[in-house]
């Protein structure tokens, strides 16, 4: 049974007044989550209203499947977008995720979500064209159930826990599918040890996206110096601790590095060697003050060439790539988790 508390209202526009006049919603339109849509969440997932998704630790907050339903329904989401939603808040509220410093630093991060496996082609989700956009309903929706999640259950508005300077639009929807179909590698859950033909999820705490292009050559080596020399501005500035950088290469430049025969691994092990800046280097950019007798010292973007996150996405033309900074350094992890839920199966 449902232990939600229940409201009755006039009309659509009035549950829109209502939610916007209490902080509920993320400045946009919600669904009205009624006992029944709220129930039919559940009961795709197989999930009790009390089911324990799990407990953010810093203010002992419980995280129950119910409450998540809620705030799905909010978003837009169908019921077989809701395992996603249930899992992707799972690896979050893992220890390595640190989830309290991810939302509620100055720093302004949002949550990247990174689907995998056969649930993308079940739900329709799309790794090509406009893929750091709203390229399709299941993930724009299941972006946004997180970020009303995270203010709802946790807090994280605008001026309460979120301390945010600045933000960046990936706290509306930051959601996005591999495109597995138009490569030859490794998914990234795969490149995460995950077993292949696994759904999974990997949620990272992430800065905006910083778009490169490089049109003018085929060599691997030389497409990958522009992903890294945008690396190295986010160290000069921004940040220069090392973390979890995630690199999007849509196949325009993915067709060479595939023509020339170099993995995942490759391209990790290169960036890993050459995103790496001195500290004296701050001076070119305002920060001459912090460089002291430290000037020679060297700092890798990277702790080890496995925090790089390669993802194989975007639309077909155009010599485009992205990068995407972490929070704060280590003291964030992105986590990969397979889905436990099957979708092909009604309740039991």
């Amino acid at each position: 049974m449902l232990k939600s508390k229940t409201y009755e209202l006039e009309d659509p526009l009035a549950v829109q007044e209502y939610f916007h006049s209490r902080r509920w919603t993320d400045g946009l339109p919600v669904v009205p989550p009624t006992p029944q849509s709220v129930q039919e969440m559940l009961d795709r997932a197989n999930l009790d209203p009390e089911h324990l998704i799990g407990i953010e630790p810093v203010r002992n907050r419980r995280m129950t499947a119910e409450k998540l339903a809620v705030n799905a329904v909010m978003a837009g989401c169908l019921p077989d977008h809701f395992p996603l939603v249930c899992e992707s808040f799972s690896a979050m509220l893992k220890e390595p995720f640190l989830l309290h410093g991810a939302t509620a630093s100055t720093g302004g991060c949002a949550v990247l979500v990174v689907i995998n496996g056969p649930v993308r082609e079940q739900l329709g989700m799309c790794g090509t064209f406009n893929v750091l956009g709203s390229s399709d309903r299941a993930t724009t929706v299941i972006g946004r159930a997180i970020r009303l999640i995270l203010c709802n259950l946790l807090d994280a508005r605008p001026g309460d826990l979120d301390r945010s300077t600045l933000g960046h639009p990936g706290k509306f929807s930051y959601c996005i599918a591999e495109d597995e179909e138009h490569t030859e590698w490794l998914s990234l859950a795969e490149d995460r040890a995950m077993p292949r033909g696994t759904s999974a999820v990997t949620v990272m705490a992430a800065g905006s996206p910083r778009q490169i292009m490089n049109e003018w050559t085929t060599e691997p080596e030389a497409i990958l110096d522009t992903f890294v020399a945008e690396m190295k501005a986010c160290m000069r500035h921004y940040s220069i601790w090392p973390g979890n950088y995630a690199i999007i290469i849509p196949p325009q430049l993915r067709t060479h590095f595939e023509k020339a025969g170099w993995s995942k691994k490759d391209i990790r092990k290169y960036v890993f060697e050459h995103a790496r800046i001195q500290r004296k280097e701050w001076a070119d950019c305002g920060k001459a003050s912090v460089v002291g007798s430290q000037g020679e010292q060297e700092y890798a973007a990277l702790t080890d060439e496995d925090h790089l996150l390669v993802i194989a996405a975007g639309g077909p033309a155009g010599g485009f790539g992205a990068v995407i900074p972490p929070w704060f350094g280590t003291k964030s992890k992105a986590v990969t988790q397979a889905l436990g839920v099957c979708l092909d199966c009604g309740p039991q």
